[in-house]
């Protein structure tokens, strides 16, 4: 099992923060992830109109024959995403880890500003610590 990438993605579909875990991914541009995370803050609103059902949330889990991509939505509309195998089966909770991490290191630090990129060395080394190599057994 392994942890490919993270992202973090501001209420209007910004990405604020990225970072790969896994070696031998394919490297993208800084556009090419922008774009990613611009699509997929588009596919979590439309999967949130879709439930037959009422209010729905939006897509949690994306998963494909070689990833599983996993959401975790906050109150304040900014998404964790988290790239994986598709066998990991603890991606939930450590989005909730990196969500923690993110309001220790982020949120109370008065010189970033919301919604702008993530240039925190205390969230790195949490999310080092976290996650590690990307590797989970």
């Amino acid at each position: 099992m392994a942890i490919y990438g993270l992202w973090v993605i501001n209420k209007a579909g910004g990405l604020v923060y990225q970072r790969n875990f896994a070696e031998g991914l394919a490297q993208l541009s800084s556009n090419e992830y922008l774009v990613l995370a611009g699509t997929l803050h588009g596919i979590h609103a439309i999967t949130s109109r879709l439930s037959p059902t009422g209010a729905s949330s939006g897509a949690h889990v994306i998963e494909g024959e070689t990833f599983k991509i996993t959401i975790l939505l906050t109150a304040t509309g900014t998404k964790f995403v988290l790239l994986t195998s598709p066998a990991e089966t603890s991606s939930e909770f450590i989005l909730q880890r990196v969500y923690d991490a993110y309001a220790d290191a982020v949120m109370k630090n008065p010189f970033h500003t919301l919604e702008m990129p993530i240039r925190s060395e205390g969230f790195d080394m949490r999310i080092t610590t976290l996650i590690g190599t990307g590797q989970t057994s």
